[in-house]
């Protein structure tokens, strides 16, 4: 799956650089085209000869060392790359990524990647397990960079836990598998609602949920990072827009309903994770409405079900919906994905603990048409938008054949 693939493998200086070099010739020698840049500090580790020697080319450790005037070196390489690889990457490089620093040639060109990026973090493993370092780790993800989980076990510095780079054959192997998923949803058209809706009583009262958009943002991070024109379609959040995908922001249900048809006919699956108030105020006051003594009735109304509305009109679009419930969550998942025509549900308990809404994790189920269920553990919102696309893999296989 690596054989043509454009690989930009960035080495940062801890002492696992060593096994960076190990990498590049693996690498190598699945088949991809590798160039290495280094940091300063990694060629205290490990020289620019040895990469060189393996990669047969030139190795770019120097923002300023611009060999060819007709190219700027770290636009030209962040361009040509079909995945960024940072292995090993330390606490220090990974602070700069999530800050948006770029003072060296490995941090500037990361900054200028409109590919996927994946991220092996080597160190001792109490700064792996120190609450910046999870921070940083965490903005990340969100912000759609995948990464390599670290080994347990005898750290360099003499310690014994969480911190040593993910073995060189098993990154190989990880990016392999990751090409070999992502292939299906190169150049697929998808379709992702996320976070709540604003319905009005007045200039300054509304009626919404708790929904702060992340799972939908998650899955619009991954789907991007597998190759798929992502259009996402969000109501009022505060989350910034995952790299490589068209954001169109909404306000009403009205609003996301009338965005969402217009774009359906034109995409080959839809994700609709976001929370659409059920109901709005059937009169919207045009002064903001003072206190009064005594009780307040409002008269509601029903705002249009986009998702059963898309169950009538899907052709060959896969259709995935979500379903947030406090009880019964199987039971009424599974009504749900008959009900709304749907070829998938995910379905989540937002009464149970750190899952649902203003969490960073999840913990799920997935349903699909054909009678398989998938239970998920409790997982960084990231992990389960990862899972999500997994599980749904084989119906749009299904689809296309």
């Amino acid at each position: 799956m690596l054989q043509g693939k454009k690989i930009l493998l960035g080495v940062t200086g801890g002492i696992a650089a060593y096994k960076a070099a190990a990498l590049a010739s693996k690498l190598t020698q699945a088949g991809a085209v590798v160039k290495v840049m280094m940091t300063t500090h990694a060629k205290e580790f490990v020289t620019p000869l040895t990469f060189q020697a393996l990669t047969r080319d030139r190795v770019y450790d120097d923002t300023f060392a611009e060999t060819d005037p007709e190219k700027v070196a770290h636009i030209d390489i962040a361009d040509w790359a079909d995945m960024v690889v940072i292995a090993p990457a330390t606490a220090n490089i990974l602070a700069k990524f999530a800050n948006g620093l770029a003072d060296d040639m490995v941090s500037t060109t990361v900054l200028a990647a409109t590919c996927p990026v994946y991220i092996a973090p080597a160190m001792n493993v109490n700064m792996y397990e120190h609450t910046a370092v999870k921070e940083n780790m965490d903005k990340l993800k969100q912000r759609g960079c995948h990464f390599i989980e670290p080994g347990d076990g005898y750290l360099a510095c003499g310690w014994i836990g969480k911190g040593r780079l993910a073995e060189p054959e098993d990154i190989t192997a990880f990016l392999q598998s990751e090409y070999e998923q992502s292939s299906v949803y190169a150049g697929k058209k998808i379709l992702i609602t996320a976070g709540p809706t604003y319905e009005y009583s007045d200039p300054v009262r509304v009626f919404t949920n708790p929904s702060t958009g992340k799972m939908g943002f998650a899955a619009a991070a991954e789907a991007a990072a597998k190759g798929a024109i992502v259009t996402l379609i969000t109501g009022p959040v505060q989350l910034d827009t995952p790299s490589g995908v068209t954001r169109i922001d909404v306000t009403t249900a009205e609003e996301m309903y009338e965005a969402v048809m217009e774009r359906f006919p034109f995409v080959d699956m839809v994700c609709k994770a976001a929370a659409v108030s059920d109901y709005r105020p059937a009169l919207i006051a045009a002064e903001k409405q003072k206190k009064q003594n005594g009780d307040l009735s409002i008269e509601m109304e029903r705002t249009k079900d986009i998702l059963a509305e898309l169950g009538k009109r899907k052709d060959k679009q896969l259709l995935i919906g979500f379903a947030a419930e406090s009880e019964n969550v199987v039971k009424y998942a599974e009504e749900k994905l008959d009900r709304k025509n749907l070829d998938m549900v995910v379905a989540n308990n937002i009464a149970s603990k750190d899952a649902g809404f203003r969490s960073d994790t999840n913990e799920m189920i997935l349903l699909r048409k054909d009678g398989k269920h998938h239970s998920l553990p409790l997982l960084t919102k990231t992990e389960a938008a990862k899972e999500m696309f997994a599980f749904a893999e084989s119906m749009l296989k299904r689809d296309e054949s």
